[in-house]
């Protein structure tokens, strides 16, 4: 793994439930592709929520940001989340995997 995704998304209030849903229903997507090496959506709080993914390279990370999870995200924002998701690409510099 060398390059990764790191996704801030806040939710409105009174959409939290089904984002919430939304990304625990997106890992079914995340297995399908490739490309993605490890991927986690979690919970911060009440209406924060997240994605950390990795890649083995560009091209992975690139399809994953043209994939099928991208596209629910970017629909998603247009009414269910109080601002544009705030998507920064990371490079790993180490990790650990049991």
């Amino acid at each position: 793994m060398k390059v990764g995704l790191l996704v801030r998304i806040e939710a409105k209030p009174e959409f939290a439930d089904e984002v919430a849903a939304m990304l625990s229903g997106a890992q079914e997507l995340a297995e399908q592709e490739g490309g993605t090496v490890a991927w986690f959506a979690f919970r911060e709080n009440a209406t924060t929520f997240g994605v950390f993914d990795t890649f083995e390279d560009e091209q992975g990370r690139e399809a994953h940001l043209a994939g099928r999870i991208a596209a629910a995200l970017g629909e998603a924002a247009k009414s269910k989340l109080s601002a544009p998701p705030v998507i920064a690409p990371i490079d790993l510099l180490g990790a650990k995997v049991s």
